[in-house]
């Protein structure tokens, strides 16, 4: 039995069961069901974290940003609570960029194609989520690992 989804305002169906691809990448089957075990629900978790890295130019750049961030607070030697902090803003970063993919996701999945000015106010407040984190993690990196990087370079 064909599953049917509302396309566009005023709802018109459409069979979707034998959509494999959207946009050059692949649908997940029963992708609305509820995960039924926990390893299930670490599953699609992780094909979340795959899809963001794949799809997503800016949380590729977040995290290599942040694996060097990281690597440079480990060659400085920063105490652990420093490190944490570190690891803390980078992950909030990533955190949002995720939940900005999704916003714009949802969004897309609502209105389609069409304009509406409530849907750039969603994705705009989602990206500067986004953008406000990263300036952050920027700020608390500079004030944590320049002056241990000053140091070790004799400045």
């Amino acid at each position: 039995m064909p599953m049917l989804v509302p396309e566009e305002h005023p709802p018109v169906l459409r069979d979707v069961t034998g959509d494999v691809h959207r946009r050059g990448r692949r649908l997940r089957a029963g992708a609305w069901k509820v995960a039924g075990d926990l390893p299930a629900s670490f599953r699609y978790a992780a094909q979340g974290l795959a899809y963001g890295f794949a799809s997503q130019r800016n949380f590729r750049i977040h995290v290599v940003t942040g694996a060097v961030v990281f690597g440079l607070g480990l060659w400085l030697q920063l105490a652990v609570d420093r490190l944490a902090v570190l690891v803390l803003t980078v992950a909030a970063v990533l955190v949002l960029e995720l939940l900005n993919t999704a916003t714009e996701a949802v969004v897309d999945l609502a209105i389609g194609r069409q304009f509406h000015p409530l849907a750039r106010i969603a994705k705009d407040c989602a990206a500067a989520a986004v953008l406000v984190a990263a300036l952050s993690s920027l700020v608390i990196a500079l004030l944590l690992l320049v002056p241990p990087l000053l140091t070790r370079l004799g400045a």
